[in-house]
């Protein structure tokens, strides 16, 4: 029964995020009710995504579709909070409250992902309030990190990846010059350097370590895939097209948050 109602509230949460999804990359109020892409309010049937495809909702009468990304947040959503479920229930220190910030978190991150992935967007004000939820989970849980160890995490995130994103501008400007034309984009967007500072407080210092080590690669892995994927499409690929990065993040520090234990015994085990 915990998992139904658990995938119930993902579910809806899903729906809300993609409400904001919709609006904050545009700046704009959060509407209620949802909308089509039109703008145009959508019946109840299709308040979210998969009602909207279950009932044959998801066409506005202007002719706007809702794509496949609003059913998928909600089933991203609804997953992420099960896992979160799955990676507690047998843990006798999680408590009700801990969980509770767990399925905040499983949110935010959702939320973050649908915006980086379709605006190449971290919105701060989606980072900063979640500054205060991992602040006061730290102070007031007694489960993972305490408020030191948060902050020490954020600096640790924060300054490491700083330094990476002003490495990044230095970069491209000398291959710049090397090139002889001007090169905008960067490895790492001041986004990124934000997000990571969102999971050294989530999680502390110690496994913000492994965390990064995990983006690094995960980072890696998926530029490679996205060449392969582009070559084998007969598509062109520029050496310096931007691509999101935030989901490596996210992911990692998911990974971090429910498996630390697992996740570190597979990446110090002796022998790695």
């Amino acid at each position: 029964m915990a998992y139904v109602l658990i995938a119930l509230l993902g579910i809806i949460v899903g729906g809300v995020i993609n409400m904001l999804a919709d609006d904050l990359p545009h700046r704009r109020r959060v509407q209620f009710p949802p909308r089509y892409p039109d703008l145009s309010p959508r019946p109840p049937s299709a308040w979210l995504g998969l009602t909207a495809y279950l009932f044959n909702k998801r066409v506005a009468p202007s002719g706007a579709k809702l794509n496949w990304r609003y059913p998928a947040t909600e089933l991203l959503t609804a997953g992420l909070m099960l896992l979160a479920l799955f990676s507690t229930e047998n843990d006798p220190k999680m408590t009700g409250l801990q969980f509770a910030f767990w399925l905040i978190y499983m949110a935010i991150f959702t939320l973050i992902t649908v915006i980086d992935l379709e605006h190449r967007l971290i919105l701060f004000v989606v980072v900063i309030p979640s500054y205060v939820v991992a602040l006061i989970d730290a102070a007031t849980t007694g489960y993972g990190a305490d408020l030191g160890e948060a902050i020490l995490g954020a600096l640790v995130g924060f300054g490491v990846f700083f330094l990476l994103y002003m490495g990044g501008f230095l970069f491209t400007y000398i291959l710049g010059k090397l090139n002889g034309r001007q090169i905008t984009e960067v490895a790492f967007g001041y986004g990124d350097v934000m997000l990571i500072t969102l999971s050294g407080l989530v999680l502390g210092w110690q496994p913000l370590i492994a965390t990064m080590f995990i983006t690094v690669f995960l980072g890696a892995f998926g530029a490679i895939l996205y060449l392969i994927v582009r070559r084998l499409a007969g598509r062109h690929y520029s050496l310096f097209t931007p691509l999101p990065y935030g989901q490596y993040i996210v992911i990692a520090t998911v990974l971090m948050l429910l498996f630390s234990t697992e996740v570190t015994a597979i990446l110090f085990r002796p022998g790695v």
